[in-house]
């Protein structure tokens, strides 16, 4: 396994191919496992680098400051680039890990060759809410990690899916799918996401102002079961300059792992046109 240090976190990635240089950046309880189905198809054409964010999969912080925030999860995916020797790239995303992209992509976009956003939005709150029940919000959620192992909290998820799998559990591939997210699931140190979820999502703000200076070239992608984000995906590709949007009908939020092929597909050719 491959790792870099970046200050009190040692940080994992994993290499495939070689060619145009895309950097990918999973979300919540995921991790570099989320992409395997979509970089064994781009591994053919591109240099496909995956990143494990700090409290997921392989990749471990010691002590404090955790980082476990939007600004320093952006400097992260920009420090690999530098450690790789990668001077502009394009950027793959998804879910939690767009939203510390779009975030680094208001500031300074200029070594993006292009940004891609699946499943996410530009607001680390998805829920618009005051400060005090945001949080109260987050340690609900947090205590669901804490108090269930893996296995539970599958079992659950295949009852009650929510927003975040319910593509997985309507497709016909559900059995086959969700093996595979419990996979990947099981990676995760649940206490270490509990750490993040309450520290992560704070912020309502969509940034508005912020996605209008975003000069790069954008794709952002969507499922129309994808309840939590399609509304703000929408928004993205509205006020984010010439950004374009795909809507997969038959996917929900989980895009990778519910259709690789598909998203392959239109990732290839999105990195082709914008290959300079």
């Amino acid at each position: 396994m491959a790792f870099f240090t970046r200050g009190n976190a040692r940080i994992h990635f994993e290499e495939n191919g070689r060619g145009e240089p895309v950097i990918a950046v999973h979300g919540l309880i995921e991790n570099t496992r989320y992409w395997r189905g979509v970089s064994d198809i781009l591994g053919e054409r591109v240099r496909f680098i995956s990143m494990d964010m700090r409290a997921h999969g392989n990749t471990v912080v010691d002590g404090e400051p955790a980082g476990y925030d939007a600004q320093t999860i952006g400097e992260d995916i920009m420090a690999l680039a530098d450690h790789l020797g990668i001077q502009r790239f394009h950027l793959l995303t998804h879910s939690t890990g767009g939203f510390a992209a779009v975030r680094r992509a208001m500031q300074d976009c200029r070594r993006f060759k292009s940004l891609i956003l699946t499943n996410t939005g530009s607001a680390t709150a998805p829920v618009p809410a005051d400060p005090e029940s945001i949080r109260a919000f987050n340690d609900k959620f947090a205590s669901w990690f804490e108090r269930y192992d893996w296995d539970m909290i599958a079992a659950g998820l295949k009852v009650k899916p929510g927003p975040f799998f319910r593509g997985i559990v309507e497709s016909e591939a559900s059995e086959e799918i969700m093996a595979r997210a419990c996979e990947m699931m099981k990676a995760g140190d649940r206490n270490a996401i509990a750490a993040f979820v309450r520290s992560f999502y704070t912020d309502p703000d969509p940034r508005v102002e912020g996605l209008r200076k975003i000069s790069c070239p954008v794709l952002v992608i969507t499922g129309e079961k994808d309840d939590l984000f399609l509304e703000s995906s929408r928004l993205m590709a509205r006020e984010i300059p010439g950004a374009r949007l795909i809507e997969y009908q038959v996917a929900g939020h989980m895009t990778a792992l519910e259709v690789p092929e598909l998203l392959a597909e239109d990732l290839i050719a999105f990195i082709e046109t914008h290959r300079s």
